[in-house]
């Protein structure tokens, strides 16, 4: 066992006698240890629950024959960081959680890992140090929140938060309707109710195999997610005997799959960065052309929020992943998974309990999946759009550029009447690098749509969206303004050219304008000069390529 190291020979009586310390007994030791990696935390709703899941993985574990020693592991709250510098940290968290799964499970020698994670860039970050040190592994997602209610109409957080902001300032709804929508938009623990971020990621993680047939969709409130904990804890047991280690299960067939899956389901922008960021750690080349390849043979077949409205929980009682993957297997890429079964496998004794939540392929409600990516001038690089989430009028558009060098400059400028139709929002020093930390822009795309402006008006960043954004609204812009790209050069009312069915994005500028403009124009210099982000600024590379540290 990899804990040998630790425990075994007389030279390691002290380690030993630590070990001890920790209350364990003398038959633990002879025993597999388990880590079990939790991202509990107060400040989280979709983590609230974890103290429960934590007893029934260690419960999972000790049945099996293991010894599970539980360790946190940082989280933040994207909602709750949203629209101030406390994003500017969500991104490059990512790094740091990766940092710290490699830095407990070497240090202390664990045979294998139970990840217990549920909110967006944990869940990357974990699996992207579970890949790095390689040793078996298990994930175990917490599970989506309910969806509230207001009478008899359903409410998640975005749709009745975010951008019920642009609608109350915009004179569309009371404040007692405001205040109730507050109160309880977020009636539960569990990630947010939308195929956002933090459920996209879940879902893609079960579709590469890393967790257990329905735990992506499955509430954190039900029974079923405690028993699914439960079999994770027994299921990481058998994979450390069978030594089944994470680059066994993510290769270009898992990673393949998990594009499909996110562009049936019209998932979150956010994934592009995040599965880059995974199949490096993995050591498999994976680009933006891989995710417009699929996504424009994958129909669009799963309608949930933000661009539909459905719920995780009509995913869930649909039949989840595994009917979704039922959808898809002619598309799939077989590949083994922790559980006992292999993925088409999955696929194929699965249920689908509802045909229109879970469309079949030949009557999609789009004809190419979620998400396309963009290229031109403005982007030489690539850019991302949640074309899912667009009105089929938006799709070509064309308008004045209205330029903003941040978010907060941005919000002010919406919310103050500054925006007419026909502009196009350009949000700049927002990258990787120029934020630093790429934040999420859903409180101005929120407000636009609020404000009834979603079908007059396009937004691009060099940021990125949260995976509850709607609308013509385009991030990743790569090179992004504090490399130097063309965003930074531009000017108000430049001509700026969006085709999503042609994958354009083109300012309207003779090479000649360029070039004066590259000469006289000066990029703005960083906006931190020490502590974390900082140094993040100096490591990252760009988001064409994941936003991951240089080599």
């Amino acid at each position: 066992m990899r804990s040998d190291k630790t425990k075994k020979g007389l030279e390691r009586m002290p380690n030993r006698a630590l070990l001890y310390g920790t209350g364990i007994s003398s038959s633990h030791m002879k025993r597999p240890f388990i880590g079990i990696a939790s991202s509990f935390t107060d400040l989280i709703p979709g983590h609230t629950n974890m103290r429960d899941l934590e007893r029934y993985i260690e419960r999972g574990v000790e049945n099996a024959q293991g010894t599970p020693f539980i360790f946190g592991v940082p989280g933040i709250c994207d909602g709750i960081a949203m629209g101030h510098a406390g994003m500017k940290y969500s991104l490059p968290s990512r790094e740091l959680i990766a940092d710290i799964i490699e830095t407990e499970a070497l240090s202390h020698g664990l045979d294998g890992l139970v990840l217990l994670t549920n909110c967006d860039k944990i869940n990357p970050g974990m699996i992207m140090g579970a890949l790095r040190i390689n040793i078996p592994t298990i994930v175990v997602t917490a599970g989506p929140m309910l969806s509230g209610h207001y009478g008899k109409r359903r409410l998640s957080l975005v749709r009745d938060t975010f951008e019920a902001v642009g609608r109350f300032k915009a004179g569309k709804m009371s404040e007692e309707e405001r205040a109730a929508l507050e109160m309880e938009a977020c009636p539960s623990c569990g990630s947010c109710q939308g195929m956002y971020t933090a459920n996209t990621t879940a879902c893609l993680i079960e579709a590469m195999g890393l967790s257990l047939p329905l735990c992506a969709t499955t509430p954190a409130v039900l029974s079923r997610k405690k028993r699914i904990a439960y079999e994770s804890g027994q299921r990481i047991v058998a994979l450390v005997w069978h030594d089944i280690k994470p680059k066994d299960l993510v290769n270009k067939n898992s990673l393949t799959n998990a594009i499909s899956v996110d562009m049936a389901l019209g998932g979150s922008t956010n994934t592009v960065l995040h599965l880059m960021a995974i199949a490096k750690e993995a050591g498999v080349e994976l680009s933006l052309k891989d995710f417009d390849k699929i996504s424009k043979i994958t129909p669009h077949i799963s309608n949930l929020r933000p661009a539909g409205d459905y719920f995780m929980e009509d995913l869930d009682y649909a039949g989840g992943i595994p009917a979704v993957l039922k959808r898809l297997i002619s598309n799939l890429k077989d590949n083994i998974t922790v559980g006992d079964k292999k993925i088409k496998i999955i696929a194929k004794d699965a249920n689908i309990f509802d045909s229109d939540v879970i469309r079949p392929l030949d009557k999609p409600y789009h004809r190419q999946g979620g998400i396309a990516i963009l290229y031109g001038n403005l982007a030489k690089d690539g850019c991302v759009v949640k074309q899912s989430a667009v009105d089929s009028d938006m799709m070509q558009f064309e308008g004045t550029a209205r330029i903003f060098n941040s978010e907060e400059e941005a919000m002010r400028g919406i919310l103050a009447g500054k925006i007419k139709k026909k502009n196009v929002v350009v949000i700049r020093y927002e990258g990787p690098k120029g934020g630093p930390g790429m934040r999420e822009m859903l409180s101005p795309t929120s407000a636009i749509v609020g404000m009834g402006l979603h079908k007059d008006v396009a937004l691009i960043t060099d940021g990125r969206f949260s995976g509850g954004t709607r609308g013509p609204c385009i991030g990743h812009i790569s090179p992004e303004a504090g490399e130097g790209g063309l965003i930074a050069y531009l000017k108000d009312g430049d001509k700026i050219l969006i085709d999503i069915p042609e994958r354009k994005i083109e300012a309207r500028l003779s090479k000649e304008e360029i070039k004066k403009r590259l000469s006289q124009m000066k990029v703005l210099p960083l906006k931190v000069n020490s502590g974390y982000l900082y140094r993040y600024s100096q490591a990252v590379t760009s988001a064409s390529t994941g936003a991951v540290f240089k080599d």
